[in-house]
């Protein structure tokens, strides 16, 4: 009798794993054209208080999906230790075919219970005034000889949305999340100083174009490696994408529009890239006028990844504090439609990390904060992060599949022995010459 509970125990585990992974979520939009923000599923919601005294608390590692309305100041909460370092992310999401102008945004801000500032950060549509996802951090750091935000306890997120009279005035949703960076193995041995000066002759990618195409978010971005990337954009969309960057590695970018034979109109800042670090943070950011023939744009150089990052003012250099994955995205305006039509445009990503690895400045696991050997498959495969649970998924589901059926097969044949064995003609009694009967019951399983 166990071992039929055993056997249906498996079966019935192999067919919640199918289960999961027909459920996964992140591809629904693959090709539906232009494709509206996908948020990590996994997000919870949380409503944004707008007295610090009624916030909900924020969890580490967790994802949160909350909105904001026109002028509104949001409250949330963050219990902290004296130790961790702590940064939380929003993602804004206007809405679709609604309309900004310069200068609306959020700031999203940490603060202690007497309101002093931890720090702040904001994202802002300036010459790309159209709606698209933007992203922006703040964080709690413990500095050494500071007294600032050092202490233990309860801490405030507060995050504002500005927008202008003429902007449309629906809510934005946001997705939050909230990550705790790992303890170094020996914080007072780090540099506190920034590095000056790094290389700022951009290498030359891998020769040969693949076709990648990219995601509707930050949580199904497709992964990139060093080489020449083909996808293609409509009007409106905005592509996602991550690269692994690794302790002491540089990261290059290029972003290029194809040619288009429908008009010549002149269109300014009509492509917005953007690069953001493994907490969501903003590293940098260009845009792209176009007017038919083909244009790019790149990034500034960027200094290798180090921890001393942190402590130089400037926001691009401070921004490349951690390994991880870098995520980039490159929204076309939706007014590019109104000249050119609404198929998509040739879009072309050259990027190329260099430098060797160096060893991680935590102690223990990394977590999003460094780079694995599994990240580095998934940049060459071009899997995304639910492509990569499917695909371990799967590799249960076969495993399962193949132990259920061993074990169907075991058990048939041990019920086939056992029968046989029955089978045997026992000695009859003396002078019976009675013979015993073929086979007999099956066996109780």
């Amino acid at each position: 009798m166990n071992r039929q509970r055993n056997r249906g125990r498996v079966m019935l585990a192999t067919l919640a794993a199918v289960c999961a992974v027909a459920a996964l979520p992140g591809q629904a939009h693959a090709s539906d054209g232009p494709a509206a923000y996908t948020f990590d599923p996994g997000a919870t919601a949380v409503r944004g208080a707008e007295t610090n005294a009624d916030a909900e608390e924020l969890k580490p590692g967790s994802v949160y999906k909350s909105s904001i309305k026109h002028g509104q100041k949001l409250y949330y909460r963050l219990e902290l230790d004296d130790t961790t370092d702590a940064y939380v992310s929003a993602v804004a999401v206007p809405k679709a075919g609604g309309k900004v102008a310069y200068g609306d945004g959020i700031t999203i801000s940490v603060r202690d219970l007497d309101d002093t500032r931890c720090s702040s950060g904001d994202a802002v549509f300036e010459s790309a005034e159209f709606p698209r996802p933007i992203a922006a951090y703040a964080h709690r750091t413990v500095e050494k000889d500071s007294t600032t935000c050092a202490a233990g306890g309860t801490y405030n997120v507060l995050i504002e949305r500005e927008s202008k009279a003429t902007s449309s005035p629906d809510a934005w949703d946001l997705e939050l999340r909230y990550e705790s960076e790992p303890a170094p193995k020996d914080k007072e041995a780090l540099p506190t100083e920034a590095p000056e000066d790094w290389s700022s002759a951009s290498p030359v990618p891998p020769a040969g174009k693949q076709e990648r195409s990219g995601g509707s978010g930050f949580y199904d971005a497709t992964s990139l490696e060093s080489g020449e990337w083909a996808d293609d954009i409509r009007p409106g969309q905005t592509r996602f994408y991550r690269v692994p960057v690794d302790w002491g590695q540089q990261i290059y970018t290029t972003a290029a529009l194809s040619n288009s034979g429908k008009s010549t109109e002149y269109l300014g800042n009509v492509l917005a890239l953007a690069l953001h670090n493994p907490a969501r943070g903003p590293v940098d950011d260009a845009t792209l006028s176009y007017s038919g023939a083909p244009t790019s744009v790149s990034m500034d150089p960027l200094p290798p990844v180090a921890y001393e990052n942190r402590y130089d003012s400037a926001a691009d250099v401070s921004a490349m504090r951690f390994a991880g994955w870098y995520y980039l995205s490159v929204a076309l305006s939706p007014d590019v439609a109104e000249h050119y039509g609404e198929e998509p445009i040739g879009l072309t990503l050259k990027v190329k990390v260099v430098n060797d690895s160096k060893p991680s400045p935590y102690r223990g696991d990394a977590g999003i904060f460094g780079v694995t050997d599994a990240d580095r498959d998934m940049a060459r495969s071009g899997q995304s992060a639910p492509e990569a649970v499917e695909s371990g998924t799967m590799k249960m589901v076969a495993a399962a599949g193949i132990g259920a059926g061993s074990l169907l097969v075991l058990g048939l044949g041990a019920w086939t022995l056992l029968a046989r064995r029955r089978a045997v003609p026992a000695a009859s009694p003396p002078g019976t010459g009675g013979e015993p009967p073929l086979g007999g019951p099956p066996p109780a399983w």
